[in-house]
């Protein structure tokens, strides 16, 4: 250090040693320091920063279970190769690069092995899908000739879990042994069929049927119930079986947007077979989804619901383009898988309210220069009638609108109508009661005449 630079560099010194002693200071009182030092960080970033993210909990997730299928799986079924890579041959199902797939065969040989660009599985698979472990609601229901007693056995069985790549039977495992009637159900329905037996001799009755539903779920080891000694000649499909499960219970979470059968948070319903899910977003959109638990649903829901195909919706939109609100409503009647806007093609539109109350009852307030004006209720049911969802619907009012609210419906349910009144009114009688009675006569009895009372 210099000497005519010793004066600044004792200032300098002394200003370090001031701010050791702060330091110190506010180590001995961390919690004043702290409480101060977070007070300073919201008074100079608090105003005009608020947070635009949304705090969430965050779920336990299985990546096989959400991630996205966009891969094809396809198979040749004549060389027996199945893989993504192979896309001029027979398509099988989206998939994704975590999926495993079971394989089942004629001679009653499955495996579980993982999805490949390409990977010999033996020539003419009988059978191939995504499995999923520890599905206990995907049953097989297989019938079996036995190639030692020539017997045919009939079985229902689920695959949990098993060494992947690893074969197994479903049959006795003897030579010979043949698959003659297969299916697979995700949701263990249980199908009727006909059996058809070769003729020989002394045999009378060479067709009957058999329900499937009559057997047990068992393992897939068991060898399964005799269904005949004969030789069978064909088994048909006679009439398609419902699920001997029962519906499966569904909740929606709505921290992580998923389906769960684990009674976390929102209830949807019992489903079974064809049952649906809709979905109504904020936006004016709705979309109708199967129940699978991997399903993935974008946060800006507004209601999720089991669907039902039989219910009326009433929505009240506004037209950002003519600047006018109008009502509509309509049965939700498409396929899954396709989101639809019912508001209109304008993304300017909004959504305002919806319900699925039958006759509902709205309360209409005005603004502007049209203030003044009474409220007025309309009967929606009466208003408009039911429409397709494509109809734009009917306009409201053609005043200024200030705010629409929903009242409690006078009629709740068709039972609730009133009903006329004409013909119900019974007509009085122009005549009095006559009563009516019998009387034994008055008059001594003759010993020969037979008494009627």
């Amino acid at each position: 250090i210099l000497k005519f630079n010793k004066d600044k560099a004792n200032e300098n010194i002394l200003a370090i040693e001031e701010e050791i002693e702060e330091i110190v200071y506010n180590i001995e009182n961390i919690v004043t320091y702290t409480i101060k030092w977070f007070s300073h960080l919201k008074n100079k970033y608090g105003k005009g920063r608020e947070r635009k993210t949304k705090i969430r909990n965050f779920d336990n997730i299985v990546a096989a279970k959400v991630v996205i299928r966009n891969e094809k799986l396809y198979v040749d079924r004549k060389e027996g190769f199945m893989g993504t890579g192979l896309k001029k041959d027979e398509y099988i199902c989206d998939c994704s690069y975590l999926d495993d797939i079971i394989v089942f065969h004629r001679d009653g040989k499955y495996f579980i092995t993982k999805v490949s660009e390409k990977a010999f599985i033996g020539k003419n698979p009988l059978h191939i899908a995504i499995f999923k472990k520890n599905d206990k609601r995907t049953i097989y229901n297989v019938i079996y000739r036995d190639g030692e007693s020539g017997y045919s056995y009939m079985k229902r069985f689920f695959v949990t879990a098993v060494t992947r790549d690893k074969e197994y039977d479903l049959t006795k495992g003897t030579p010979k042994s043949k698959i003659i009637y297969f299916s697979a159900n995700p949701n263990g329905e249980a199908e009727v069929l006909k059996v058809l037996l070769k003729p020989k001799a002394r045999l009378k009755k060479i067709a009957f049927e058999s329900d499937m539903g009559e057997l047990a779920i068992k393992m897939r080891q068991s060898v399964g119930n005799i269904l005949t000694k004969h030789e069978v000649y064909k088994i048909t499909l006679k009439e398609k079986g419902i699920s001997t499960l029962g519906g499966r219970k569904i909740w929606f979470d709505d921290d992580v947007f998923r389906l769960n059968a684990d009674n976390i948070r929102r209830y949807l319903g019992e489903f079974a077979g064809e049952d649906k899910i809709l979905v109504i977003y904020k936006n004016g959109e709705f979309q109708i989804y199967n129940f699978d638990l991997s399903n993935h649903f974008e946060p800006d829901i507004l209601t999720i619901e089991k669907f039902d195909d039989k219910k009326v919706l009433s929505a009240v939109y506004y037209d950002a383009e003519i600047e006018y609100y109008y009502i509509k409503r309509f049965e939700i009647d498409e396929t899954e898988g396709k989101r639809i806007r019912f508001i209109g093609d304008n993304p300017q539109n909004k959504l305002i309210n919806i319900t699925w109350v039958r006759y509902p009852r709205l309360e209409i307030e005005f603004e502007g220069k049209n203030s003044e004006r009474e409220n007025e209720i309309i009967e929606v049911a009466e208003f408009i009638g039911v429409k397709s969802w494509k109809a734009k619907g009917k306009r409201l009012s053609n005043y200024s609108i200030g705010n629409i609210k929903e009242l409690e419906p006078v009629i709740k349910d068709e039972y609730d109508k009133p009903e006329s009144k004409e013909g119900n009114e019974e007509k009085e009688s122009d005549y009095d009661d006559i009563p009516f009675e019998i009387k034994r006569p008055d008059k001594e009895e003759d010993p020969n005449q037979m008494l009627l009372f």
